[in-house]
């Protein structure tokens, strides 16, 4: 058996692995990279691909599917919620992308039919293969997938978060033995700061720019980190106007039919229904100068509303930018994170209002990380996937280390032998 690693090597972003037996050939994800132009993972034919096994809805894992149903493509596996918050954000793409895409929304539709959901904890037959989804705690839908067959025992975690949020329970699942783990390594080499003091943190500071006279701006992904903001203001009472924008509210209407994959789902209605929703140019043009919060995508500012509000709201310094997401390299959100700039008519200007960063990670940290080898047993082969090259690396020395392990940060393209 053979898996090859055909994005997500030593970078954060396009994640795709295939998986080769004997006569089975299963594609584990397959996103786009979100930069100034879209990077694709390896190619691969698909009439070489028997199916698919999509992970969660993010466009980093699930953006680059519909090039499979050019013509008559493999198979996808994935739960209800996550195939419905897919096709959101790959519409999305397709609608707003300024770059050119090989694929067009007849081949989304085309992917749409060819998908079987499974819930999470559900076992699916895929020819030699049982294959389980457990919930990775990541974002609402998200799994991680465990692969069944021909003597081997194969986990890919996907992107996984221990942690239970405001949103979302964190992932809990028995591991057991492995011959194979693909595991992402994002903030393999740091371990967040406690929760709740990053909770108190940010709503202390909002509090702090709205008495002052200053708009809040938070560009957050429209799946998963928009509505955790959304929570954690309403947990904390928060008494000032709070403004939602953007695909976020498309998303919202989405988990509202899936009340099972929420942690308290009560509680994120009450959230969602004391948010201001926003729909029109002239409603965003009042309230940037609005003291307030505003929650919109995109988390990276690569789209979306939150291009507009980052523009305006940076112009003043009684404002602020709070970065709440994980800022890709070459993005906007980067940009303006490590160098105080954001574009202004085209052109990079230095911001006035305050840029602050809370880290409201929906990943594991290094504790969480290790604490999930812990459970390992068997002596498997583990490969650091999802992660920028010195966090791969690094913590493909450390779990060596540790626990004795064959580990190793693969590069692009390389491929293992199980």
């Amino acid at each position: 058996m053979e898996v090859r690693i055909l994005g997500s090597a030593r970078e954060v972003g396009r994640s795709a692995m295939l998986l080769k037996s004997s006569n089975t050939n299963i594609l584990l994800d397959f996103g786009v990279l979100m930069q100034r132009e879209i990077g694709f993972p390896v190619h691969v034919q698909p009439r070489d691909i028997d199916a698919i096994l999509l992970s969660h809805a993010h466009l980093d894992h699930s953006g680059a599917l519909p090039l499979f149903y050019l013509s008559n493509g493999p198979r996808i596996y994935t739960t209800p919620l996550t195939l419905e918050l897919t096709r959101l954000l790959i519409e999305d793409l397709l609608r707003v992308s300024g770059f050119y895409l090989p694929f067009e929304y007849i081949d989304l539709l085309e992917m749409m039919k060819k998908t079987t959901t499974i819930n999470p904890n559900d076992k699916v037959k895929i020819s030699n293969f049982d294959v389980r989804f457990y919930d990775a705690g990541h974002i609402p839908g998200s799994t991680s997938i465990l692969l069944e067959g021909e003597g081997k025992r194969i986990l890919y975690t996907g992107d996984i978060n221990d942690e239970d949020t405001q949103l979302l329970k964190g992932a809990n699942y028995d591991i057991g033995e492995l011959d194979l783990l693909i595991i992402e390594s994002t903030y393999a080499t740091e371990d967040h700061p406690p929760r709740r003091e990053v909770e108190n943190s940010f709503v202390a500071y909002a509090k702090e720019v709205i008495e002052r006279g200053g708009t809040l701006f938070v560009p957050a992904f429209s799946v998963g980190r928009a509505q955790e903001i959304a929570c954690i203001l309403s947990s904390h009472k928060f008494p000032y106007p709070t403004y939602m924008d953007g695909m976020a509210l498309k998303t919202n209407e989405i988990l509202f039919r899936y009340p099972e994959y929420l942690r308290d789902y009560r509680a994120f209605r009450r959230a969602i229904n004391s948010v201001e929703v926003v729909t029109a140019w002239k409603q965003r043009k009042q309230i940037i100068n609005t003291p307030s919060v505003i929650i919109s995508p995109a988390g990276m500012l690569v789209g979306g509303a939150a291009v507009f509000y980052n523009q305006q709201i940076a112009q003043k310094e009684k404002n602020a930018i709070a970065i709440v997401a994980y800022q890709v390299q070459g993005t906007p959100g980067r940009t303006l994170l490590e160098k105080g700039l954001a574009l202004v008519n085209g052109r990079p200007t230095k911001v006035k209002a305050e840029v602050k960063r809370f880290d409201f990670s929906s990943h594991s940290g290094k504790s969480g990380l290790m604490k999930l080898l812990d459970k390992v047993k068997g002596r498997p082969k583990v490969l650091m996937v999802h992660g920028e090259e010195p966090s791969c690396v690094s913590f493909a020395k450390n779990v060596k280390e540790s626990f004795g392990f064959d580990a190793q940060a693969p590069k692009p393209n390389e491929a293992f032998q199980i």
